[in-house]
């Protein structure tokens, strides 16, 4: 298939990039890899061989290194490039820049000195987890990865612990029982928790269960791959009668009794009837 398209315009384009299977990259970012003038990437190995699966020539144009360590000297090289009007394309190794991939700086420093910014939207680890999960999607909190020491991993577990919707973390597949016998402890072995792993390859796998069932399954075992471990939000007993009070009070700031209800409810996982109750008299001013 030929993907070559008009020059694009000069500016910065984040190509999100396949997470396992080469083929779930999108036409549009085949266009733009085809078609800037110079590629960047998180590694310029995994980005050649993708260029080559797919049949996008880079002839003559740059492939540069730009990863978590390029610091600014790395951002210059590409900002002086786009001085130049050059269009610049960068990818991540796999999945979106930025999320949990190198890019912030790069796009704060390009936004700020005024050249375009835009974005070919694609895989991520994120968004596939969560639709494999079987866990509530309307709200959900990226933690990315957890610390490695276990006091400040637990600490770091204990500061979303109240948060009222899915939890996502990244994990290595060596510590990813540690982390869920932490998460056990801290956040209560009775939640709903999900670990995938390898997703959108050949082995993928997902193992649903409890954050103590799951801790108990994997053990000490080292697994293999990329895991993306999900977390269900907090149920009625881990909330406080005065939290569910403070969030119907918000809640009705904007929205009308039922609204109030639904929304409150969803987000803590409590039953609707007893939050319309409770939206009902403090909307009377009982």
């Amino acid at each position: 298939m030929n993907h070559e398209i008009s020059r694009l315009e000069p500016g910065l384009y984040f190509v999100a990039t396949p997470i396992g299977t080469a083929r779930d990259i999108t036409l549009r970012a085949l266009d733009i890899l085809a078609s800037a003038d110079v590629i960047a990437a998180e590694d310029t190995r995994s980005m050649r061989r993708l260029l080559e699966i797919h049949g996008v020539r880079l002839g003559d144009r740059p492939l540069i290194s730009y990863h978590d360590h390029s610091g600014p000297k790395g951002r210059a090289k590409l900002l002086k490039l786009l001085e130049e009007g050059k269009s610049v394309a960068y990818g991540s190794e796999a999945g979106t820049p930025l999320i949990a991939d190198p890019g912030y700086h790069l796009a704060r420093e390009a936004m700020d000195a005024g050249y375009s910014v835009t974005s070919a939207p694609g895989p991520s680890a994120i968004i596939t987890a969560l639709t494999l999960a079987g866990l509530p999607t309307d709200a959900f909190f990226f933690a990315g990865f957890l610390p490695n020491a276990k006091g400040a991993r637990q600490s770091a577990l204990e500061a979303v612990k109240a948060v009222p919707g899915t939890l996502v973390f990244y994990e290595s597949p060596k510590r990813v029982g540690a982390m869920l016998r932490d998460a056990a402890k801290v956040l209560g072995g009775e939640r709903s928790a999900v670990v995938c792993r390898e997703l959108t390859k050949k082995f993928e796998e997902v193992r649903r269960g409890t954050l103590e069932s799951l801790a108990e399954e994997i053990g000490s075992d080292a697994l293999r791959g990329e895991i993306v471990v999900l977390v269900d939000r907090p149920g009625a007993e881990n909330v406080g009668e005065d939290d569910l009070e403070e969030a119907v009070r918000q809640a009705l700031e904007t929205m009308s009794v039922r609204d109030a209800a639904e929304s409150v409810a969803q987000a803590f996982n409590v039953h609707k009837r007893k939050i319309y109750q409770m939206a009902l008299k403090l909307s009377s001013g009982d």
